[in-house]
């Protein structure tokens, strides 16, 4: 028998026609009938069987299935057609589907293609009418924040939809097409409204029909879309512009932030195939804090204090870890440790860290103008910043000839001094960094570049994202020095160690002191960090 079901999550619905023989299983597993993901959802989170009044529901998980007000423990019940079912953060409605004639659904199909063209169509004009009519184009983009021209915009709009409501789709809610019409002729469009969720952490753009999101480290796709790729252009151009940075298909990418500091990369045709990919990074508006990460479970308490403690007493530290595992997180709450009294010199690409001390000198990488001058890559920041008299250099990442700069800072009265690169364990960061290293094309033999990392870096601390999601503190390890084939040696301080899967995807395991710590804890002491016959940890 077929039914129809609807998945609401996150602002999103989606429907489909699903044909149930026997029972319907629903989870996150790859063998369930209709696949949810998400941290409250088990593998196999429900069975649904078809009964002649409605739905049988069987839980089958540890969060349960809620039900009109109460909620299904490993137990069974019977339902109406249509009765909500919240399992986690969706809600599940299952309904009889209409008996469909042959070829029928097909010119269903077709319909609703050609409904959403004609829409797609619409949006276009009014867009194009509304731009022409208030000369928006010509309007420099700081205009744009203009708190006057918003109501102007608005009643242009629904001054244009009323005079064409012979064309507009039956059950159209013309307050909501106003609204997205006037944050895409205005402000960022569909992404508005994603930006002001908290709980998103990323925004990816695939196309201009195509967005995702990511929630407590899920991706999902969401229902948002712009009216067409050129509404996409417009928005990059509002957010670069202010930054003076340019894209255009001579320079088809380019890296900036947001005003609350949200990193954005944008690329467009013809490096992107389907059209132009936006993808933003968010962070906290209030800084995560060390505290905070011990709760989350991303470390433990004693690995905690040991890398403040490290910190505090001028320890070079290195946090390795892939794309989107929490690295400038981590660096950001590791320098709040740094006392306010010292000078700071901060160098990104695009500025994300957000320090509280007083003395804060952010520096900032600059692509070259239209005439291809005026570069100022972070090895260029690098170097001048030795000579601005700081007493800590922070450096958001590494990725090419700044390494060796950053590694002569390091050990040249500068320590104390952070910095971030790729890596997917503290031994391949080891071997990225001599790369890296190398790309300074200064013709150092390999043996005076492993000297150059094992007396200069202190500790190296690696991030990890697990599938779940959840971003954790997989290692510490000291860089001790050289061994007698000449390669870098590390010495385990702290440990994740997995031991399998939850229930609900999540990791299993715990963080495990090594049993070794390194001599310079003994400043511990002399700082007065710990007291004398206290544990250093």
């Amino acid at each position: 028998m077929d039914v129809e079901i609807t998945i609401e999550h996150a602002g999103s619905t989606r429907h489909f026609r699903h044909s149930i023989d026997g029972t319907l299983s629903i989870g996150r597993g790859a063998d369930c009938d209709v696949r949810l993901q998400g941290n409250l959802i088990s593998r196999q989170h429900a069975r649904l069987r078809l009964e002649e009044s409605g739905l049988s529901v069987e839980d089958c998980s540890r969060n349960g299935v809620g039900i009109c007000g109460r909620t299904l423990h490993r137990e069974s019940t019977r339902v109406p057609f249509g009765t909500p079912l919240h399992l986690g953060d969706h809600t599940l409605k299952v309904t009889l589907a209409e008996p469909v004639a042959s070829g029928a659904e097909d010119r269903a199909t077709a319909s609703d293609s050609a409904e959403g063209r004609s829409a797609l169509l619409l949006r276009r004009e009014v867009l194009r009418q509304l731009v022409e009519n208030l000369n928006l184009e010509n309007l420099d983009p700081s205009e744009l924040d203009d708190p006057a021209l918003r109501p102007r915009v608005l009643s242009a709009l629904r001054q244009m939809l009323a005079g064409l409501a012979s064309r507009l789709p039956p059950g159209l809610d013309c307050d909501q097409l106003v609204g997205e019409l006037a944050d895409e002729a205005l402000g960022f469009g569909p992404l508005e409204r994603l930006l002001a969720d908290p709980s998103i952490t990323e925004i990816m753009v695939v196309d201009p029909s195509t967005i995702y999101v990511e929630r407590a480290g899920q991706i999902v796709k969401t229902g948002a879309r712009f009216t067409d790729d050129e509404r996409v252009r417009a928005v990059i151009e509002r957010i670069v512009a202010p930054l003076g940075r340019r894209i255009d298909e001579s320079s088809p990418l380019v890296d900036a932030r947001l005003p609350d500091g949200a990193r954005v990369n944008v690329v467009i045709r013809p490096l992107a195939v389907k059209g132009t990919c936006i993808t933003i990074r968010r962070f906290p508006r209030v800084p995560l804090t060390l505290g905070r990460l011990v709760e989350l479970g991303s470390l433990s308490p004693a690995m905690g204090r040991f890398l403040t403690r490290s910190v505090v007493v001028r320890k070079n530290v290195l946090v390795a870890g892939g794309t989107a595992s929490g690295k400038t997180t981590l660096l950001n709450v590791l320098s709040a440790a740094i006392p306010e009294h010292e000078r700071i010199v901060t160098i990104e690409d695009a500025a994300e860290l957000q320090l509280s001390q007083p003395h804060v000198v952010a520096l900032e990488t600059r692509p070259a103008n239209a005439e291809g001058t005026g570069e100022y890559r972070t090895r260029d920041l690098v170097r001048n910043a030795m000579r601005m008299r700081p007493d800590r250099i922070v450096v958001g990442e590494c990725r090419g000839g700044e390494a060796l700069d950053m590694l002569q800072a390091m050990n040249t009265g500068h320590d104390g001094s952070l910095t971030t690169l790729h890596a997917n364990s503290p031994r391949e960061a080891m071997a990225r960094l001599e790369t890296l290293a190398l790309m300074a094309d200064v013709g150092l033999p390999v043996r005076a570049i492993r000297e150059q990392i094992s007396s200069s870096l202190d500790l190296v601390v690696q991030q990890r994202r697990y599938p779940d999601g959840a971003r954790k503190v997989s290692a510490i390890a000291e860089v001790v020095g050289l061994d007698a084939g000449g390669n870098v040696t590390l010495r385990p301080i702290f440990q994740f160690e997995a031991e399998g899967a939850r229930e609900d995807g999540g990791v299993r395991g715990e963080y495990r002191f090594c049993g070794y710590l390194p001599p310079y804890v003994e400043q511990f002491l002399t700082f007065g960090l710990v007291r004398e016959g206290e544990g250093y940890l």
